[in-house]
């Protein structure tokens, strides 16, 4: 594909978390970013202030894709004030702890928009942008593991993860003609605010049921979405990249270690 898409990217969900180091790594590759966030300006602005560090332009926008129709607006308004669209990174997401047959319909509808329709229309928009513009591009949309394991509490958020690989899939058999790719990448547990963990480099030993015995560095899964937006990634499309530390391949292993059913109750 062609080296010449725009050198603008746009991460949702880059006031924190693996959002906020993939802003960084972009800007380190040359990209002004485009950074959205849900509820935390400050932070927002904070991860925008290290982007124009590096020399690079960054604008700052609300999003909330629990109004997913509106919100996809906002990726034509950072198009526009950066100059273009080259990379988008859909990260934003939200989950449950709650099993299936406690949870109400509402809920049920707010995961799914925010984690699946909200990357469907915010792909649908940045795409025609870059299928208008003649210059390729890259689509990422970041999912999970539970893209292909399920989890206990989380029927929604695995649903919304499971769909968003397969319409990833579609989508890159729909775009390669146009020069852009689209893939996923899987993180495994990462020690972000999102987990409920500090944003700070995670402790070896401190799972010792992973393989790789530590939760996952933000830095480590936007390291992966760096290069899936590089020119080195250009063959790489309808793909998942998983950044687990190993801990998809302990599914069966781990069943028939457990010697207790709390794993029922989540």
């Amino acid at each position: 594909m062609s080296k010449g898409y725009d050198r603008v990217a746009i991460v949702t969900g880059a006031n924190s978390g693996i959002g906020k180091a993939t802003a960084v790594a972009l800007a380190e590759q040359g990209f002004d970013v485009g950074i959205t966030f849900h509820t935390d300006e400050k932070s927002a602005e904070d991860s925008a202030d290290l982007v124009k560090g590096m020399g690079k332009a960054a604008a700052v926008r609300r999003h909330d894709l629990t109004d997913p129709e509106g919100a996809a607006y906002v990726v034509d308004e950072l198009a526009e004030e950066l100059g273009g669209l080259g990379v988008l990174v859909n990260n934003a997401g939200t989950g449950t702890a709650e099993p299936v047959l406690d949870m109400d319909y509402r809920r049920w509808r707010d995961v799914l928009a925010v984690d699946l329709d909200g990357p469907f229309l915010c792909a649908q928009r940045a795409a025609r942008r870059m299928v208008d513009s003649g210059r390729g591009g890259r689509i990422i949309n970041v999912t999970s593991v539970h893209e292909e394991f399920p989890k206990v509490g989380a029927g929604p958020y695995c649903a919304a993860k499971g769909g968003l690989r397969m319409f990833s899939r579609v989508l890159a058999l729909e775009l390669a003609e146009y020069g852009i790719t689209v893939n996923t990448v899987a993180p495994g547990e990462i020690a972000t605010p999102m987990t409920g963990q500090e944003d700070r480099p995670p402790q070896m030993g401190s799972r010792p049921g992973y393989p790789i015995a530590r939760a996952g560095d933000a830095r480590e899964v936007a390291a992966v979405l760096a290069f899936l937006a590089g020119p080195a990634a250009s063959y790489i499309t309808g793909a998942t990249l998983f950044v687990d530390g190993g801990l998809g391949l302990m599914g069966p292993q781990a069943g028939g270690a457990l010697d207790s059913g709390e794993w029922r109750h989540g």
